[in-house]
């Protein structure tokens, strides 16, 4: 019988001397507490050793799956002739016995065998000490566990952090070294910042120049267009800075050099970002693009930590000091962090940039699990989710989305009913504005007059004797029934309908008056029996006085 063991440095058959031992199971063990009665168990036959790390690394992956490599199964051809094998594995046993037709033995006993041939296993293999068996062991374990996890250094998400925010940094120098250099040189040509607006044309520019006396002798057809160049040459002739010594213009210059080889750098840097960004996250840069993405990745620390956070998280990544500052307000909450610089939402009205940011924070949250979790590295689902997304922006600017009736979303909107409305158009035609209802009755002056003198009159009237309201409505009412017999009507039909309309409420008036005077007068009638009840009362309380008396 032979037993096959699985060793760091390669695999190895020991040869069991005494097989009527491992009837025993309970008393085994005793055979391996030293050195000497080991060897009397078993004995080392051959050894197949590895030759390097990804042999091991490929031969311990296939064990943990139960498959014998390429490796193993010459090893066992050639030295298991006729032999029973025993195997720690039952799995692997039967896969031994279909490809290479050996016998394979699985039990407790063979399991207390393996024990006790680990115990020993340094001095029963000779030339493998223990100082060379840890480190051997340690390496494979990491080197199963990369693989385990899938690792890899395509894989390595802190390079993209740190391009990030490298690019970040140089974006901040660049534009302070280009501001320093329009400071500098504008006192010696302060028209040229007008001219040149871009930074980098503009350092370009200073740098072949110089003095400003030498733009018209210069050519600047390869740095600024043939408009621009003549402007320069124009405003050069008649600039008003001062003068700048040569030194000072070799120092200007050094400083232009800089920024050009900034400006080259952060080129650089950004086309490294973008290739490890679609390496690591294809993804995600097909949706939100290769700076947002590794700011977000930046932001979350790594890819595996954002691929944790919901999609509602990263959303608002970034904006986490106006959130908490919202909820301890009380107002309302941000929409968007990082995510808002996406060329999606960029895209979309400022009325749609809500929506538009849920949906793409819900995408990306997939996208990134995607990227971090899956084996395959293509970016179809980004681009599928970004066609879908563009789609919805289209909707949502463009046509409305179809309304099913009944449901939450799109509900049938109830009209007003209108009778003499249709669907094609006016049952009834329209009313039409008439401008002669609104015509006035004229008075001349003389009429105004006389109405002006007669108030007058009423008035003192009124001072010296009392005239009742009823009395003042009649004479009103008389006056105006003159003025209307004095005008000019229209239309003979409106001024009967206004005179009947007005005796109408003339009759109305005095029914109204009556009914006032009759309430006076009853008012009147029951003070006068109180009256008379409270002298009554006081006569009879002065006649019991008296008989009393």
């Amino acid at each position: 019988m032979l037993v096959l063991f699985e060793t760091p440095a390669g695999f190895a058959l020991f040869k069991v001397l005494d097989e009527g031992k491992l009837s025993k199971v309970e008393d085994l063990w005793k055979d391996f507490s030293s050195t000497d009665s080991a060897r009397k168990v078993v004995k080392l036959k051959a050894f197949s050793k590895f030759e390097n790390t990804s042999e091991a690394l490929s031969a311990a992956t296939l064990l943990i799956d139960s498959k014998p490599s390429k490796g193993l199964r010459k090893f066992l051809k050639a030295h298991c002739d006729g032999e029973t094998l025993a195997v720690a594995d039952s799995k692997l046993g039967n896969a031994i016995k279909e490809k290479l037709q050996i016998d394979c033995v699985h039990n407790n006993a063979v399991m207390e065998l393996m024990r006790g041939v680990r115990s020993q296993l340094t001095e029963l293999i000779s030339g493998l000490a223990t100082q060379d068996l840890a480190p051997m062991s340690l390496g494979l374990s990491h080197s199963l566990s990369r693989y385990k996890l899938k690792f890899s250094p395509d894989k390595v998400d802190t390079m993209i952090v740190q391009a990030i925010s490298l690019l970040d940094d140089l974006d901040k120098e660049l534009n302070t070294y280009a501001m320093r250099v329009r400071e500098w040189y504008g006192w010696h040509f302060p028209e040229l910042a007008k001219i040149v607006q871009d930074n980098i044309l503009y350092a370009k520019a200073v740098k072949l120049m110089g003095d400003r006396t030498n733009a018209a002798k210069l050519d600047f057809s390869e740095i600024l267009p043939e408009e621009v160049e003549a402007a320069l040459k124009e405003a050069s002739m008649i600039s008003m800075g001062t003068e700048v010594s040569d030194l000072d213009l070799e120092n200007i210059k050094d400083l232009c050099t800089q920024v050009l080889s900034f400006s080259e750098y952060r080129a650089q840097l950004y086309d490294y970002l973008k290739s490890r960004m679609n390496t690591i996250a294809p993804n995600l840069t097909a949706l939100v693009g290769e700076l947002v993405g590794a700011r977000l990745i930046a932001h979350g620390g790594s890819l595996m930590n954002l691929a944790k956070q919901p999609g509602s998280t990263v959303q608002i990544l970034g904006a986490e000091k106006a959130l908490f500052k919202a909820l301890k307000t009380k107002h309302a909450t941000p929409k968007y962090g990082l995510i808002y610089h996406a060329s999606l939402i960029g895209q979309a009205a400022p009325k749609h940039k809500g929506k538009i940011s849920r949906s793409l924070a819900a995408k990306t949250a997939l996208a990134i699990r995607y990227d971090a979790l899956a084996d395959s590295q293509d970016n179809t689902m980004g681009l599928e989710n970004r066609a879908k997304l563009e789609a919805r922006l289209r909707a949502l600017e463009g046509k409305e989305l179809s309304k099913s009736a009944g449901s939450a979303k799109g509900k049938p909107k109830i009209e007003v009913y209108d009778k003499d409305r249709k669907k094609g158009g006016m049952i009834t035609p329209a009313k039409v504005y008439n401008p002669s209802a609104d015509s006035v009755m004229g008075h001349t002056e003389n009429e105004e007059k006389k109405m002006s003198i007669d108030d007058q009159t009423e008035e003192a009237a009124g001072e010296e004797s009392p005239v009742t309201e009823g009395e003042k409505k009649k004479k009103k009412k008389k006056k105006s029934a003159e003025t209307e017999d004095g005008a000019e009507p229209e239309d003979t039909g409106k001024k009967e309908k206004k005179k009947k309309k007005k005796h109408a409420d003339n009759e109305v008036e005095d029914v109204e008056l009556e009914q006032s005077k009759k309430k006076k007068r009853k008012h009147a009638d029951v003070d006068e029996d109180e009256s008379e009840t409270t002298e009554k009362k006081k006569e009879k309380k002065k006649k019991k006085k008296k008989a009393e008396e």
